[in-house]
C-alpha cells in the first residue's frame, strides 16, 4: 500500500519540474524576441536620421548654388562717382605752433622804493599812460628841494662874478661916464654958437679953435669912461666865470635827474591790452629792474610753428594759412605769413614761421597751441581726383588703385600713380585721362569687373 502512494508523489513531482522548464524556456525566448525588435527599431530610426541629414544637406547646397547664382546674375552696386579733370592743386602741410600776442611788454621798477599803491591788475585791461604804480617817493622830493635850493645858489654866484665884485667902484664908473656924455653935449653946443658966431665976426679964430678944442677934450673924455667900463668887466678872472658857470650846469644836472627818478615813481602802462602777469603788489618793497607786471596786445596774435625747410622755401610773405587753435576745437581761423625765418633749426632741420591774424573778443590766449596749415608744391594745371577714390597701396606710398567705370557701366580696377596730395583731392600723374569717371564712394573692396549704378555723379 505504502507504494503506490510514494509513486504518485514521485510523478507529481516529475510533473512539476517539467512545467517549469517550460516557462523557463518560454521566458527566455521572449526576452530574445523583445532584444531583437528593440535592435531592429534603432537601426530603423538611425537609418531614418541618416537618410534625412543626407537629404538636407542636398537641399542646402542646392539651395545655396541657387542662391549664388541668382545673385551673381542680379547684383548691381551703387556708387558715387566723379569726373578727372583739370584743376589747380596744391599740398597742405601742417605743423603745430604757439600763440604769441602781437606786442608784449614787461613793466619794471626803475627805482628801488617801496609799492604805495597798486591793485590787483591779473588778467585786467589796462590802457597805454594808465597809472598801475606809485611808488613811495617822499625822500626823492626831500632831494629834489635841496637841488633846487643848490641851483639857485650857484646862479646867484654867477651872477655876482660876472658882475663884478666891488659895486662902488661900477658905480663911481658910470657915474663917469654920464659925466662925460654931459661935457660932450655942452662943449659941442658951445662949438656951435662960436663957429657962428665967427662966421659973421663977432668973436675971433682963437676962441672958435679953444670951444673946438674942448669940444675934442669932452669926446675924449667920453670915450675914456665907455672904455673904463668895457675894460672892468672884461678885466675879471675867465676861470672864475666859467667855474660859476659850471657849478650851475651841475645843479641843473642835478636837479633834473631827481625830477626823472621822482617820475619814475608814477609807474604808467606803456601800451593798451591785458595783465597777463603780477610779479609784486601793494606794499612790497620793489627793486630797482624787478618786473611788476607783463601786458600783452591780445587783438591781434602772432602763431610760430616750425616748418621743413623744404616747405618753408616754398612759402611766401603774404601767403594764407589755416589756423585750428587747440582752444576753440572744431573751429578755423584765416590768417597771413607775415614773416618767415632766415635760419634754419640745425637739429630739426625746421624754419620757424610767422602767421599773424586778429583775436577779436581775446578768445586765443597766449602761449596756448594751434595747428597751421599751408599751401605748397602748387599747380594750376594738374590731373586731379578725390581723394577718396585712390586707395594707396600704404598711407605714405605714391602708387594705389581707382575703379574706373566705363561707358556700360561696369567698373574696372586701375593701377595709379599719384603725386600732389591737397586735403580732399590728389593729382593723379600716370594712370588716368582726364574726362574718366572714377568711383569715389562705395569703392571699398569692390570686385573687379562690377555691374554699378551710379547714385551722384560730382
Amino acid at each position: 500500500m505504502k507504494e503506490p502512494q510514494k509513486s504518485e508523489e514521485q510523478a507529481e513531482s516529475v510533473g512539476e519540474h517539467t512545467k517549469q522548464d517550460d516557462t523557463d524556456t518560454w521566458l527566455s525566448r521572449r526576452r530574445e524576441r523583445l532584444r531583437l525588435h528593440r535592435q531592429r527599431r534603432l537601426v530603423l530610426i538611425g537609418s531614418l536620421a541618416i537618410l534625412l541629414v543626407a537629404l538636407l544637406a542636398v537641399w542646402l547646397t542646392w539651395h545655396s548654388q541657387s542662391a549664388t547664382e541668382t545673385d551673381e546674375e542680379a547684383v548691381v552696386v551703387s556708387v558715387r562717382v566723379a569726373k578727372v579733370g583739370h584743376e589747380p592743386i596744391a599740398a597742405q602741410v601742417s605743423a603745430l605752433g604757439t600763440v604769441f600776442p602781437r606786442e608784449k611788454a614787461e613793466v619794471s621798477a626803475k627805482i628801488g622804493a617801496q609799492i604805495k599803491q597798486m591793485p590787483l591788475l591779473k588778467n585786467q585791461i589796462v590802457k597805454a599812460g594808465q597809472v598801475i604804480a606809485l611808488l613811495e617817493s617822499r625822500d626823492l622830493m626831500a632831494q629834489r628841494n635841496e637841488a633846487l635850493a643848490a641851483l639857485k645858489e650857484a646862479q646867484a654866484n654867477e651872477q655876482s662874478v660876472v658882475t663884478g665884485n666891488i659895486p662902488q667902484a661900477n658905480a663911481e664908473a658910470e657915474k663917469a661916464l654920464r659925466d662925460a656924455r654931459a661935457n660932450v653935449n655942452n662943449a659941442r653946443a658951445t662949438y656951435e654958437r662960436r663957429r657962428v658966431l665967427h662966421e659973421k665976426g663977432g668973436i675971433s679964430t682963437k676962441d672958435l679953435e679953444a670951444a673946438q678944442l674942448a669940444l675934442t677934450q669932452a669926446e675924449d673924455e667920453l670915450r675914456l669912461a665907455q672904455q673904463t667900463i668895457t675894460l672892468r668887466a672884461r678885466s675879471l678872472n675867465p676861470n672864475e666865470r666859467v667855474l660859476a658857470s659850471a657849478r650851475v650846469s651841475q645843479a641843473q644836472q642835478h636837479l633834473a635827474t631827481l625830477d626823472a627818478q621822482l617820475s619814475y615813481a608814477t609807474i604808467r602802462a606803456p601800451m593798451s591790452g591785458v595783465v597777463t602777469d603780477q610779479f609784486q603788489y601793494e606794499g612790497e618793497f620793489a627793486a630797482a629792474g624787478a618786473k611788476l607786471v607783463n601786458i600783452a596786445d591780445t587783438a591781434g596774435i602772432i602763431v610760430k610753428a616750425p616748418f621743413p625747410d623744404g616747405v618753408a622755401a616754398q612759402l611766401n610773405v603774404g601767403d594764407a594759412a589755416k589756423v585750428l587753435p587747440t582752444d576753440l576745437p572744431g573751429e578755423e581761423m584765416n590768417g597771413q605769413i607775415t614773416l618767415i625765418s632766415s635760419a634754419t633749426d640745425p637739429a630739426n632741420r625746421t624754419v620757424e614761421v610767422w602767421v599773424t591774424l586778429g583775436n577779436e573778443g581775446g578768445r586765443l590766449r597766449a602761449n596756448g597751441a594751434a595747428q597751421v596749415t599751408v599751401s605748397a608744391q602748387a599747380k594750376n594745371d594738374a590731373l586731379v581726383v578725390p581723394a577718396s577714390s585712390v586707395t594707396l597701396e600704404a598711407s605714405n606710398a605714391d602708387e594705389g588703385t581707382v575703379m574706373v567705370v566705363d561707358a556700360t557701366s561696369v567698373a574696372h580696377e586701375r593701377k595709379v600713380t599719384v603725386g600732389i596730395r591737397g586735403a580732399d583731392k590728389v593729382e593723379v600723374v600716370t594712370g588716368l585721362q582726364a574726362g574718366e569717371i572714377v568711383v569715389i564712394e562705395g569703392n571699398y573692396a569692390l570686385p573687379d569687373g562690377t555691374k554699378v549704378e551710379i547714385s551722384e555723379q560730382n
